[in-house]
């Protein structure tokens, strides 16, 4: 029965074979490459709209954390009928973009060693039309967490005070993420300019708190608001994604009220996150999709002027 002890050699998730389920693809915590498979089809319902039409970019870890770890956000030889091959004019001078419009294409992704998920702030089909700004508040690690949640408070107070509202995710890391929906109006220049002037203006009114300046050495006693995910290329990861980190943490969608009670933006594990999903009694983002602002030039200058 050949065909049997394959099928037992790579058991099926979400319809697509895992091998070498039993490899260890975290030491800290002992998770396997199948439980990792598992998860992400358990939360496919709120990961993949966070994944749907936006070009991708994937950290694989084909041996896990104990092994080589990269990038890839173009086609190669891999084996994943399921994720698309974006146009090419999308990106000329490169082989083409990718992106998983599908649970099946995000298992297919972690059968070829996938562990994060990353996306583009604009979609595929206006792709040079951003529809969000973020802001990735990245510490120096010796700060408390107390401090995180300052920053994220004072980000949040200049936001409104321009009219923006933001929904808040963690890292899975060490920081927070604050996202601003936006309705597809701005270019490019135009959103890197506004995150540019968000964090210049934190940093100026609290200069002691605050960085706009990347580099360990500015970020020292410091958060440093990073603001260059917001130009053509980058990405962040998504909600929902497993970082590649000791531990699987998981980047988490929460509301303010969560974030002041949390002792880390990686709280929330692979081992753990799934609990509380299932007692979670409401999405903090279950406004994200019906909300879209617009950035004008006046914000610009208001941020510039320092009010």
């Amino acid at each position: 029965m050949p065909t049997a002890r394959k099928e037992a050699a790579r058991p099926l998730v979400g319809g697509v074979g895992i091998s070498s389920p039993r490899r260890v693809i975290d030491p800290a915590s002992g998770t396997t490459k199948l439980a990792l498979a598992e998860y992400y089809l358990a939360v496919a319902d709120w990961l993949v709209p966070q994944l749907a039409g936006r070009p991708l970019s994937i950290v694989r870890a084909p041996e896990g954390l104990q092994g080589e770890s990269f990038f890839q956000r173009h086609c190669g030889r891999l084996k994943m009928p399921h994720m698309r091959a974006l146009p090419k004019n999308l990106d000329p001078e490169h082989a083409r973009l990718i992106q998983a419009d599908s649970i099946t294409a995000v298992i297919e992704a972690v059968q070829m060693g996938t562990l994060e998920f990353h996306t583009w702030n604009a979609r595929s089909d206006r792709i040079e039309r951003p529809d969000r700004v973020i802001f990735d508040l990245d510490p120096d690690p010796a700060l408390p967490w107390a401090r995180m949640v300052e920053a994220t408070e004072l980000t949040l107070a200049l936001l409104d005070e321009l009219g923006l509202r933001a929904f808040l995710k963690t890292s899975g890391g060490r920081g927070m993420h604050l996202v601003v929906p936006l309705d597809r109006y701005s270019d490019w220049d135009c959103v890197r300019s506004f995150a540019q002037a968000v964090a210049q203006r934190l940093s100026r009114e609290q200069p002691a708190r605050i960085a706009s300046k990347m580099g360990a050495q500015n970020r020292v006693g410091r958060i440093f608001v990073d603001y260059l995910r917001n130009q053509r290329g980058a990405s962040t990861v998504a909600a929902y994604s497993v970082r590649a980190r000791p531990g699987l943490g998981v980047s988490l969608p929460v509301g303010l009220a969560e974030v002041r009670q949390l002792e880390g933006a990686d709280q929330w594990r692979l081992d753990n996150v799934r609990d509380y999903l299932k007692a979670r009694s409401t999405d903090p983002w279950a406004d994200y999709a019906s909300t879209r602002q617009r950035l004008g030039r006046e914000l610009l200058e208001r941020l510039r002027e320092g009010g």
